[in-house]
């Protein structure tokens, strides 16, 4: 009995040893690989001066000085030619002749071999590559010699040490009942307790018919036979169509394509029930879901909430169960769409076995503008007609047939705050035309809103790395009082795709400047904002069906849906695909035209 509770010590003071020298081994790799990023950082300044100065010849005569000057890593690299900088005798010109780092020698031919620009033969990028996968694979770093000692231990083990163990367990069986129970009731309480996954069944975007579609110069026909329009706001228009990033097959509502326009509650529920119908019906096409199958409803519009409501004249129409669960969420701008994804996401929590619908759209025949105000001219410029269907489930039988699965749902709202609360207003002017006003605070607004959503976001999606870069670097600057610029995380690292809400050119801008994204990530929302306009929360399912017709979605990426509105409201969700999206297979608004895309978008289009 003792020399098994001997083994049993022995064993754990093994494991928590080899556990401290993993640790250890560790943290050391880590100090020495952040030392030599620092120290790479150092040399790059010296080794420039170092090849403006001297020749290929003149480093071959040098190179044990030269060697002195550089870390032992960088020894090895290879070599980049460098356009030599020679005067007219041949020699390379020295900047500072007074003082040279080492004299040169006058009998020392030219040569047109340099010596190479380190700063782009060594990438540093790869140095903090590496840097990121040894953190974000720290943990197995750390885990694997630890097992492979408690492997080596137990291989010491004999049978008859084992059946020792074995009777050492049959002394102590209440200790071995209770422990079996704790594990039994810890791994019940968080099988019952866990969330629910959330998967995305499908969607279906809603593209309208070709007598629809509204060029710019059919805008501004339209806009200037209505004779409402001053003729300097009709310029304003001009201008602000040529700099929004539209295209000319954007689309619009019947009345108002009309002359006159006849805006009124029957058209604008006409448009309502082309757009929800329209999406729902392909969306059950492609899903095979059935109208009685569906739980839960939910329907956002922000500007259109008639009596009864949207979500009543979906439930009419398809004619769905009396027990389904409904909402109709109004005034909550472009944002509302993922605000309906994560209520849905809340629903599914406490509704076992459930499908939800989520419905996305605006309604453009009774909010158009038809006064003089020029902050409310600009959402006539930049609005369109569209709207998706989503289809979520709960169901773990639909996680194969499932496109993406709800990873994170993250809500910001700065509505406490006046100058937030007001940028985005429905509101009449001085002669009584009601129209949605856009303040001049909206992209400081919208600035705000995003930073506090991606701080709240960024812990639960960036990579270990990131977070530490980031973490002390905010240690430097507000303990140590530190010169340095904030550390802005690579949400790259993060996602693989981005879906930002299509609001217009300049809030694109901004963010692709300040999430540093590139072109290939921006694409999709471009490209929608482009074809589509400004179809206000069902903006972000264009773009992610624009991404699935190019065929850039694989197993296990992640997509970052990233949407603002009225009030101020900045919310984000984050999806990760289950299986590769195959485009041949898909049906959606850009299959028919997938091929002419990306298309230049210049930074002016005249018309």
């Amino acid at each position: 009995m003792v020399s098994n509770q001997r083994r049993v010590v022995r064993l754990l003071v093994t494991t928590i040893q080899a556990g401290l020298g993993a640790l250890y081994w560790y943290v050391a790799v880590t100090s020495k690989l952040n030392s030599f990023y620092k120290s790479l950082s150092r040399t790059m300044s010296p080794m420039r001066q170092i090849c403006d100065l001297w020749t290929f010849d003149n480093w071959k005569r040098h190179e044990q000085t030269y060697l002195c000057l550089m870390p032992k890593a960088m020894c090895n690299c290879k070599f980049a030619k460098m356009p030599t900088q020679a005067n007219k005798s041949g020699k390379m010109a020295d900047p500072k002749p007074d003082t040279p780092l080492i004299p040169p020698s006058s009998s020392s031919p030219s040569s047109s071999r340099n010596l190479p620009d380190f700063k782009n033969s060594v990438k540093l990028k790869y140095v903090k590559l590496g840097y990121h996968i040894l953190i974000t694979h720290g943990m197995y770093l750390f885990l694997s010699p630890l097992v492979v000692v408690i492997a080596a231990q137990i291989s010491t083990f004999s049978l008859k040490d084992l059946y020792d163990l074995w009777e050492h367990l049959q002394y102590n069986l209440i200790s071995v009942i209770i422990c079996s129970t704790l594990l039994v009731f810890l791994s019940t309480v968080y099988f019952v307790t866990r969330p629910r996954p959330v998967y995305l069944v499908n969607f279906s975007c809603y593209k309208p018919e070709e007598s629809r579609k509204c060029t710019k110069k059919i805008f501004m026909e339209q806009s200037q036979m209505t004779g409402t329009f001053t003729e300097d706001n009709l310029q304003f228009q001009r201008r602000i169509l040529e700099r929004s990033g539209l295209g000319d097959s954007t689309y619009l509502p019947e009345a108002v394509l009309n002359i006159p326009p006849n805006p009124s509650m029957k058209e604008a529920r006409k448009e309502a029930e082309a757009v929800m119908f329209g999406a729902i019906d392909e969306l059950f096409a492609k899903t095979a879901v059935k109208p009685k199958d569906i739980g839960i409803l939910i329907v956002n519009c922000s500007l259109f909430n008639p009596t009864p409501s949207l979500s009543a004249m979906v439930i009419n129409h398809y004619q769905l169960r009396g027990n389904i669960v409904s909402y109709n969420l109004g005034g909550m701008g472009c944002s509302a769409g993922l605000i309906s994804i994560d209520l849905a996401k809340n629903l599914l929590q406490v509704h076992p076995n459930s499908y939800a619908l989520v419905i996305s759209m605006e309604n453009i025949t009774l909010n158009w503008y038809f006064g003089n105000d020029r902050s409310k001219l600009v959402s006539n410029c930049l609005f369109r007609m569209g709207g998706a269907a989503i289809l979520l489930s709960n169901k773990s039988t639909d996680k194969r047939r499932s496109k993406y699965r709800l990873v994170h749902t993250v809500r910001t709202h700065k509505g406490a705050d006046d100058k937030c609360f007001s940028c985005v207003t429905q509101e009449e002017d001085d002669n009584g035309k009601i129209g949605v006003t856009l303040s001049k605070d909206l992209m400081a607004v919208a600035g705000d809103a995003l930073k506090t959503n991606i701080t709240t976001l960024g812990p639960l999606v960036l990579p270990m790395s990131e977070q530490l870069l980031f973490f002390a670097t905010l240690v430097g600057r507000k303990l140590f009082k530190m010169k340095i610029k904030p550390y802005i995380p690579d949400f790259r690292l993060a996602f693989e795709h981005f879906c930002i809400h299509a609001g217009g050119r300049a809030v694109l801008d901004e963010l692709e400047k300040n999430l540093h994204l590139s072109d290939w990530h921006m694409e999709p929302s471009r490209m929608t904002l482009h074809r589509f306009g400004n179809t206000s929360s069902s903006s972000l399912w264009y773009e992610l069906a624009y991404t699935e017709a190019k065929g850039r979605i694989k197993k296990g990426d992640r997509t970052w849906q990233i949407a603002f509105g009225s009030g101020f409201k900045c919310n984000s969700a984050v999806w990760k695909a289950l299986r590769s999206i195959n485009p041949a297979k898909e049906k959606n608004p850009w299959m028919d035209e997938i091929d002419r895309f990306p298309v230049d978008v210049p930074r002016v289009s005249t018309f």
